[in-house]
C-alpha cells in the first residue's frame, strides 16, 4: 500500500468512525436549545389566499437590507407555484409575485415547482443573507409533470440566477432532477416516486466530506415484513461540491419515526449545535401534526429533542394542522413561521414567537 493509500485510508477511516459513533448531544444541551428556541406566544397568521380555492404553505425567509423577503408555496388545484412576499418587521407582509410558474411545454416539471432558497446564512440570530455559489443564488424544489395535489413522480430540480432572489423574477432550472426515486442509488426510503421539500446548506467545515449538503424527504419503504411503516415520510441526506452533481449520503435516513411523517427540515446553526426544526404527523404517541428539533454536532448524526412539542394546534386557524418550520432569532426575538391549517382545510402561514408581540388582524377568507 503506498502512502497516498495509507493516508486516504487513515483520514477516511476516521472520518466514518466519527460519523458512526458520533455521541449524542446531552440533555443538558437539548434542553438549553429548547429553553432557547420556543415561542409560547402564537401571533396568528401573516399570509393567507385570496379566496378558498389556494393554499400557501412551506416559508422560507431570507433578508436584505432593511427588508425581509419570504418564499412559498401557492397550491391551486393545479399543482404547486413558487411566489415572493416582503416585509418591514417580520408581521406584515405583502405579495411581490411569482418565481417558478407552471408550464406547457411537456418538461418534468411543468404543473409542481415547489421551491425553497438555499445557501441562507443559518448563524442563528445571523444576516440570513442569501449567498452565492459560482456568481448564482439557488433554489432547490421539488417538481412533476401530473396535475393536482402531489400526484407522483415527484423529483427534486434545481433552479438558479444571476439577480438577486428578493427581485420578482422566473428563475432557470436546470434540464433534469438533481434527485429522483429511478436513479439507481435510490435508498429503500426514498423509492415510492415522491420527493419533496429539500433544504441546502452550506458545509464549511466539510463535516460531511463536501461542500454542501441537502436535508430532504420522500415516501418509501421497501423493507420486508414492515406494512404498518410503510409510505411513510423520512428525512435523508444528500451531498455536492457544485450544486449541480448530488449523491446520496448515507444508507439510512437521518431522521425518522416509527410510524408517521418526519419531515420538511431546516438548520439553524447555535453556537457549536447544529439545529434541525421539523415536523411529525400521525405519530404513535402524538396527535396530529406539530413541529419539533433534533441537535448535531456533524450534521450527521442527530439527538432527538424528547420534551414537548414547539407548535402544535390550539387555535381556530390551526386547529387542523399546525406544521412546517422556519425559524429565525432577530433583534432578541424568536419567529417560528409554520402553517396553519384549518378545519374547512383553508392553509395559511402563521407565526409564533419568543416575545408578545400581540395579535394579527388577517384572518381566512369566509
Amino acid at each position: 500500500m503506498n502512502k497516498f493509500k495509507i493516508i486516504f485510508f487513515l483520514v477516511f477511516g476516521a472520518f466514518s468512525v466519527h460519523a458512526q459513533n458520533a455521541k449524542p448531544v446531552s440533555q443538558a444541551e437539548m434542553e438549553k436549545v429548547y429553553q432557547e428556541v420556543k415561542t409560547p406566544y402564537k401571533y396568528g397568521l401573516v399570509m393567507v389566499p385570496e379566496d378558498k380555492d389556494h393554499k400557501m404553505d412551506c416559508p422560507t425567509i431570507f433578508r436584505k437590507g432593511k427588508f425581509w423577503y419570504m418564499t412559498y408555496l401557492v397550491f391551486s388545484g393545479r399543482g404547486y407555484e413558487t411566489w415572493l412576499s416582503k416585509s418591514k418587521d417580520l408581521l406584515h407582509w405583502e405579495t411581490q409575485g411569482k418565481l417558478m410558474s407552471f408550464g406547457d411545454a411537456g418538461l418534468w416539471d411543468d404543473n409542481q415547482k415547489a421551491g425553497y432558497n438555499a445557501l441562507l446564512d443559518m448563524k442563528w440570530g445571523g444576516s440570513y443573507q442569501a449567498k452565492t455559489f459560482d456568481g448564482k443564488y439557488w433554489m432547490s424544489y421539488f417538481g412533476g409533470k401530473e396535475k393536482s395535489y402531489e400526484v407522483e413522480p415527484l423529483s427534486i430540480g434545481m433552479a438558479y440566477s444571476t439577480k438577486h432572489p428578493s427581485l420578482v423574477q422566473e428563475w432557470n432550472r436546470l434540464d433534469k432532477p438533481i434527485l429522483t426515486s429511478a436513479d439507481a442509488d435510490v435508498r429503500w426510503w426514498e423509492n415510492r416516486n415522491k420527493l419533496f421539500k429539500s433544504t441546502v446548506i452550506e458545509d464549511k467545515k466539510q463535516l460531511t466530506g463536501h461542500r454542501f449538503v441537502m436535508y430532504y424527504n420522500a415516501v418509501g419503504d421497501s423493507l420486508a415484513n414492515n406494512k404498518k411503516t410503510r409510505w411513510y415520510e423520512r428525512i435523508g441526506m444528500a451531498v455536492s461540491d457544485d450544486m449541480v452533481h448530488w449523491q446520496r449520503f448515507n444508507k439510512n435516513p437521518v431522521m425518522h419515526h416509527p410510524v408517521g411523517i418526519t419531515g420538511d427540515a431546516v438548520i439553524q446553526q447555535i453556537g457549536d449545535n447544529y439545529v434541525m426544526f421539523y415536523f411529525g404527523a400521525f405519530w404513535q404517541d402524538r396527535k396530529g401534526s406539530f413541529n419539533r428539533f433534533a441537535v448535531s454536532k456533524d450534521l450527521v448524526n442527530w439527538t432527538d429533542w424528547t420534551g414537548d412539542n414547539l407548535i402544535e394546534s390550539s387555535e381556530k386557524y390551526d386547529e387542523l394542522y399546525a406544521h412546517k418550520s422556519f425559524v429565525l432569532k432577530y433583534k432578541g426575538v424568536v419567529y417560528h413561521f409554520y402553517c396553519a391549517v384549518n378545519k374547512q382545510d383553508q392553509r395559511g402561514i402563521a407565526v409564533s414567537t419568543s416575545k408578545d408581540l400581540g395579535k394579527s388582524k388577517v384572518n381566512f377568507v369566509q
